[in-house]
């Protein structure tokens, strides 16, 4: 397989003499590990300016830590800052630009911010008349499998920008063609595909080394759970962030591990989850919730991931909780990525239905299958955006 960075280079005919910019992280490299600005330069391609996205360009900002503005010498501007208006790029600083070259490995799932920031970047684009080219890559949780529900009217966020469900079986390249012929961003795009990718492919079936796209998406596996285990960032659980297990570890300081995850077991069997199994476990955060407290828990481990529903993971997870310590149980209600209502959990879900689902001990099952029915009209429409 090849990607379209490695395709950029068949031929650069179309960016020499031209003003280019490059919206890139650290996961913009070749099957050599070789990165898109280092190949620009030896390629003789200046490149004017570089936008990076929430982390930074290599990626050493935890989630929701801004990122300073602009370093001038670098030419590199942060499209994480310390404001909401940081997301989007100052139009000034496209208007100069030509071609922006849009390299960044997304995960699959509509939280994961990456997307959001081709999206806003595509808007503002239309605006100065900037072209983007998608250099695209594979959806590394694979390209058929479908989950949730889609964003609602008022629920739009960081975390959930455009109508997607919460996963979205898309490339950034298809996603591309979705914000321009769905959403209606009328952006000048191009996408160089990649060569030889089928969508039932996950990324280690492919020829790229996986490079971590985010501080805490160590694994592949970790993103195969993170369109379930990510609703836990809308509690007071502790989503083991600090930890060598982020996502895969969840608990508090005031759960029984024991009880947890025989609840777990309990709900999995009765939503009908399956492919995942749970460990009673103790750990204790280095940073962000429960820093240096023990926390009582379950750790995951994926057993089939073809047969596993991550969204239902989720869901199953924080109704266990809820069972297992409905006093000390809550809802996070701190502004979560720029926004302070709705609330993390609602953003998260793209709706109120999910919580309220959960606080009225709804089937879970049956939350999950009436969203997968209620995908009919989207899913329509996402397959007018596959190139694959």
């Amino acid at each position: 397989m090849r990607t379209g960075l490695e395709r950029l280079f068949d031929k650069l005919d179309g960016l020499r003499g031209k003003r280019v910019g490059v919206a890139c992280n650290h996961t913009a490299v070749d099957p050599k590990l070789d990165h898109v600005l280092d190949r620009l330069r030896a390629a003789g391609i200046p490149v004017r300016r570089v936008f990076a996205p929430e982390h930074g360009l290599h990626a050493t900002a935890q989630d929701m830590i801004s990122v300073d503005g602009e370093d001038a010498e670098q030419a590199l501007v942060s499209l994480y800052g310390k404001t909401v208006d940081t997301l989007r790029p100052k139009a000034e600083l496209l208007s100069d630009l030509d071609i922006i070259l849009f390299d960044i490995q997304d995960i699959g799932s509509r939280y994961y911010t990456y997307q959001a920031t081709l999206g806003y970047m595509m808007e503002v684009a239309a605006s100065t008349g900037t072209k983007i080219i998608v250099l695209d890559r594979p959806n590394p949780i694979n390209g058929l499998t479908l989950e949730g529900n889609v964003v609602e009217a008022g629920f739009e966020s960081f975390v959930g920008a455009y109508p997607l469900a919460v996963r979205h079986g898309m490339t950034m390249g298809e996603l591309a063609h979705f914000f321009r012929d769905v959403v209606g961003i009328r952006c000048e795009i191009e996408v160089i595909r990649c060569e030889g990718w089928d969508r039932a492919q996950w990324y280690d079936e492919t020829n790229v080394p996986w490079v971590f796209p985010s501080p805490n998406m160590p694994t592949l596996e970790t993103a195969t759970i993170y369109p379930g285990m990510c609703l836990i960032e809308g509690t007071n659980l502790s989503e083991g962030r600090g930890t060598t297990r982020p996502f895969h570890l969840v608990g508090a300081p005031w759960l029984d591990a024991t009880e947890l995850q025989r609840l777990c077991r309990l709900g999995a069997d009765d939503a009908g989850l399956r492919g995942i199994a749970f460990r009673a476990a103790t750990f204790e955060p280095r940073f962000q919730k429960f820093t240096g407290v023990p926390c009582n828990g379950v750790e995951l481990f994926v057993t089939d991931r073809n047969a596993l529903n991550a969204l239902l993971l989720g869901l199953v997870v924080i109704e266990a909780a809820l069972r297992a310590a409905p006093d000390s149980f809550k809802w996070r209600t701190e502004t979560y990525e720029f926004v302070d209502d709705p609330i993390a959990i609602d953003l998260l879900l793209g709706s109120r239905e999910g919580r309220l689902a959960l606080e009225s001990r709804m089937p879970l099952g049956e939350l999950c299958a009436s969203w997968d029915a209620g995908r009919t009209d989207w899913e329509k429409a996402r397959r007018s955006c596959l190139m694959y």
